[in-house]
Parts: structure tokens; C-alpha cells; sequence
């Protein structure tokens, strides 16, 4: 059933971090009360300062009870982004230490929303659920999550997230819906080397590389990836707020336009203007070799799909990058512009 935004009231946690700003400036701009909870270790203020005066933000530690409940007091719709997260480098390295924050997020998140009588909620897991099965392209299906064997202890977490957001719709009066995210992309990522994801990563070393030099790929440049830009992920996420709050997991993701990183990175290059030639580090972590979304369940339970064509998502990246990189801080609008 379509939601009024208008007359809601709407928590993102997260929502100063890459996702969550713009589903946040998404959700004012449709005239939602927004409330974003966020403690700042991986979000930044700066992604939403634009929309200072419109949003209502609390520095909440969301591993704690009291912080969930705080967070859900008077609040119709969630929006549960938070999470320890990073790139390939960093969720491969991961261990506990990563694994304990993020469950007692998801879990004291729902029982708050229980708790304080939130009508939906919706929960951001995660393609990394995934585990590889053969050497071809491989669009995974919801099907192919059980029995679960992601890579990753971030993986793990975002098992047990879904898990729990299944008994909670079956045992409580709370509506759940898990979306399980397949590479998104666009401006405000994180462009530390140390966690940036792989979109971010190559703009900068293209952007930061002189004229003639090279930049590197991680393994050997044949993992193919599917990619969904950040609006598309956003319009997905309320579709699926709106359209589908029975448990059950959903993907959101993009194999319209499937791209290798060897062809990303010469489209990077491309976009740069240089001529740059591409090394392949293959003592590296390269994640699954291949994989994209199965879009089967979505356009069908949803009727939606993806819309912004890669190439054109890929220049508006490259240029918020090269922006930033070079002190012009800006927040970037769909389109790259100010």
C-alpha cells in the first residue's frame, strides 16, 4: 500500500553515511518528518548539513537498547542502514569485533521498533549473503542465500539480520522487508584507500595519477560486477517499503549493464582524459569473481527496475571525485552539480 510521506514520520539510521543521505534528502524532499541516527564513526555530518534545518538528528549509539528505543520514539517508518561496513580490503579482514556491533544493531533496532509501535521496517542486508557457485556470471536469486555461507563475517551479520527480521514480521505486529543490496554506487562514497569501495577507489588513483602512469586492479581484472546507482537503490528501497513488508528478502540491483573491472577501469580512464595504463595486483583480495543481481523477483513483486544508464552514473562520479579530491567540497545532486 502506498505510503503518505507527507504525513509520516520516518527513522534512517545511517543516514549521514553514503546510502542514507540520499534516501534522507530523498524522504524530506517527498515531505516526510525525518529523523537520522547516526554516530558518526563511518558517516560524515557533511552529507546532510545541506538539510540541517529539515531533519532532526541524534548522535545515538545504536548497539545499546536505550539508543534504539530514543531513536524509535514516535516514529512510523525505519529505515535500518547502520552497520560496520567498508570495501573488499576491509569486510575480508573482519572478525567479531566487526561482527558484535552490527547484531546488536539489528537486533535492538527491531525490538525498539516493536516496542515503540512502528507500523514498517525495513532492513539493508546485503549481496556479500552470497556465496559463489561456478566460474560463469552468476545472477544470484533470493533462493540461493540458503543455506547460507557468505564469506565474510559482514555476510553473517546480515544473515541473522534477515533472520530476525522474518521472525519478528511472523511473531509481532511489525512489517518487516529486508532488501539485499547489490554494489551501489555514486557520489558521497567514502574515498579513503583504506575502504573505499572499488567505483570510488579507481576514480581517485585515475584522478590522483599523472599523465602516462598507471593505476592497479586488484586480482586480474576479469571479476564482473552489475552496478546500481544511488537514486535507482533509493527508489528501490521505498518501492520496496511500500510494496512488500512480508519478511521475505528481496534483491536491489542493476545486471542491465554488467561490467568487468578490467572495462571499468578503461572507462574511468576514459572519462579522465589520460592516457593510463592498468597493473594487476594479484596478490590482492578480489572478493566473488563474478556475480549480479537476479532481477526476477524485483520487477515482478515490485514493477520497478533500475533506470540511470551506468556510463552516465559513472562520469557524475568521476567528477563529485575529482571535485573533492581537489578541495572543491561539494554535495553532489543526482546529476553531479551542486
Amino acid at each position: 500500500m502506498p505510503i503518505e510521506w507527507s504525513n509520516s514520520s520516518v527513522l534512517v539510521t545511517g543516514g549521514a553515511g553514503f546510502i542514507g543521505s540520499f534516501l534522507t534528502e530523498e524522504l524530506v524532499k517527498r515531505g516526510a518528518d525525518v529523523r537520522v541516527a547516526d554516530n558518526l564513526t563511518r558517516g560524515d555530518s557533511g552529507k546532510i548539513d545541506h538539510l540541517e534545518d529539515k531533519i532532526e538528528f541524534i548522535p545515538a549509539d545504536l548497539t545499546t537498547h536505550r539508543g534504539c528505543i530514543e531513536s524509535t520514539e514516535d516514529i512510523d517508518y525505519v529505515f535500518h542502514l547502520a552497520a560496520s561496513v567498508g570495501g573488499i580490503h576491509y569486510i575480508q579482514r573482519e572478525n567479531v569485533g566487526g561482527l558484535t556491533p552490527s547484531v546488536l544493531m539489528n537486533q535492538n533496532m527491531l525490538e525498539a521498533a516493536r516496542i515503540n509501535d512502528v507500523d514498517r521496517f525495513l532492513f539493508a542486508s546485503s549481496a556479500c549473503i552470497y556465496r559463489q557457485e561456478h566460474d560463469d556470471l552468476n545472477l544470484f536469486s533470493e533462493d540461493q542465500a540458503i543455506p547460507a555461507n557468505p564469506h565474510s563475517t559482514y555476510g553473517w551479520a546480515k544473515v541473522l539480520g534477515e533472520v530476525a527480521c522474518e521472525a519478528y514480521q511472523q511473531d509481532t505486529d511489525l512489517k518487516t522487508s529486508s532488501v539485499r543490496i547489490f554494489n551501489a554506487f555514486g557520489p558521497r562514497e567514502s574515498l579513503d584507500p583504506e575502504s573505499s569501495h572499488v567505483i570510488p577507489s579507481l576514480c581517485r588513483k585515475a584522478i590522483e595519477e599523472p599523465d602516462g602512469g598507471s593505476i592497479e586492479l586488484f586480482g586480474d581484472g576479469t571479476q564482473e560486477r552489475g552496478f546500481i546507482y544511488v537514486t535507482d537503490l533509493v527508489e528501490g528501497m521505498i518501492q520496496t517499503i511500500e510494496k512488500k513488508t512480508d519478511g521475505e528478502p528481496i534483491n536491489l540491483g542493476n545486471s542491465k549493464e554488467v561490467v568487468s573491472m578490467n572495462e571499468l577501469a578503461e572507462k574511468i580512464i576514459a572519462i579522465s582524459g589520460k592516457d593510463l595504463s592498468i597493473e594487476h595486483d594479484l596478490t590482492k583480495p578480489t572478493g566473488t569473481d563474478k556475480y549480479a543481481c537476479d532481477m526476477t523477483k524485483m520487477k515482478k513483486e515490485l514493477d520497478w527496475e533500475p533506470q540511470t544508464p551506468f556510463d552516465e552514473s559513472l562520469r557524475n562520479v568521476y567528477e563529485w571525485a575529482e571535485a573533492e579530491l581537489n578541495g572543491n567540497k561539494q554535495v553532489a545532486a543526482p546529476d553531479g552539480g551542486e
